[in-house]
């Protein structure tokens, strides 16, 4: 069954998952993020929609969401600058009673007149928690066959105690209804998680959206997935290509380096499905005759004329002399000094450290330095 996926509105989450990165997200939202050198959290839901071909999207926020602005600007890198459809900005207080909201259904209510004024039959939404390269067509194709209320998309595989404490784990039968939804719960191994993408009819979600607030309900995973298994037909769409899920400030560095082994970048990074980004002038990266590089991602004005091993290193940033940087993330114009060393650390944007500094720690807990710090 084909769908018009122009007949299907997006709707992003920039704000659902800051708490879980909260050194971060200090200043900016979940999906304003630094990631990948030269990418923001929200490239990757909003590159998967426009490569789907949905050409009208929500993005809804909450607050410190300045550097979000200043990201998306016209949207015209990615091709959703139109007069009909396109980028949505969709702040808190979309309407008369709405509240600075504390779950996602109370986001979508502040959203309400947006999604109802929407001519789209069919609505995708995502968080900005997952990244990956993934294709919404098929899934919102499988939920239209399958006549589910709500179509879930979600992973099975061995996940740690760590991941889980912060996901919703499914249990589904052999067609893949969702028969039961925990919580967050305290557990390990092999289990099937959501990756908080959902598709359903938009006449459904308003709906529903205005029997949980009128009944003081604002929890999408809990009043929903979880209360109403057993009377709404909730299916679960298994997704087995590549993806990092961040839960935390350490699944945010294992995320970055994993995009050092080829294998991942190319199924991240596909030629007819690239993911789209703001675009800045920079000149291209300059490398001293005496620097290193080994093994690393480098975004175009960095100043490279130390060692740099292992590392992922943003715009803009300077590599001292004789300086040894391995193992790291380095964001936006961040200067390391003369002589220094770095290992298994976290920039923010704007750090300074200075000559003959050493600052390193572990792989399961990497060194975070705050925005615009001097070391």
């Amino acid at each position: 069954m084909s769908v018009n996926m122009g007949n299907v509105l997006g709707l992003v989450f920039a704000n659902m998952h800051d708490m879980t990165v909260g050194d971060l997200t200090k200043n900016r939202t979940m999906g304003s993020v630094l990631f990948g050198g030269r990418y923001r959290l929200i490239d990757f839901p909003l590159s998967n929609m426009v490569n789907s071909g949905i050409n009208s999207v929500g993005v809804i926020t909450k607050d410190n969401y300045q550097s979000l602005l200043d990201h998306l600007g016209s949207a015209r890198e990615w091709d959703l600058a139109r007069k009909k459809g396109g980028l949505y900005i969709l702040p808190p207080f979309g309407n008369a009673g709405a509240l600075l909201y504390t779950g996602r259904i109370e986001a979508l209510y502040g959203a309400m007149s947006f999604i109802k004024h929407s001519m789209c039959e069919y609505v995708i939404m995502s968080d900005c928690d997952v990244v990956t390269n993934i294709d919404y067509k098929p899934i919102v194709e499988a939920h239209v066959e399958s006549g589910a209320d709500i179509t879930v998309v979600a992973h099975t595989g061995q996940y740690t105690n760590e991941d889980i404490k912060v996901s919703t784990v499914l249990n589904k039968n052999e067609d893949g209804k969702i028969t039961s939804v925990l919580i967050r719960p305290d557990m390990s191994g092999s289990c099937t998680t959501s990756l908080n993408v959902f598709v359903m009819k938009k006449d459904f979600l308003v709906e529903l959206v205005s029997d949980l607030i009128a009944r003081g309900q604002v929890s999408f995973e809990t009043d929903v997935l979880q209360a109403k298994c057993g009377e709404l037909n909730i299916m679960a769409y298994e997704y087995s290509n590549y993806f990092s899920k961040i839960t935390s400030v350490n699944s945010y560095y294992k995320a970055n380096m994993e995009l050092l082994d080829p294998k991942n970048a190319a199924q991240l990074y596909l030629p007819k499905r690239p993911i789209y980004t703001k675009v800045s002038d920079n000149a291209p990266a300059k490398y001293d005759l005496d620097c290193n590089v080994k093994n690393s991602l480098i975004a175009d004005g960095c100043i490279i004329e130390g060692e740099v091993e292992n590392s992922v290193i943003f715009r803009g940033v300077k590599v001292g002399k004789n300086t040894k940087v391995k193992n790291c993330i380095l964001m936006q114009s961040t200067t390391v000094g003369d002589n220094a060393e770095c290992n298994y650390l976290i920039t923010d944007k704007n750090v300074t450290i200075g000559n003959g500094r050493i600052l390193t720690s572990s792989p399961e807990y990497p060194m975070y330095v705050g925005k615009g710090a001097s070391v």
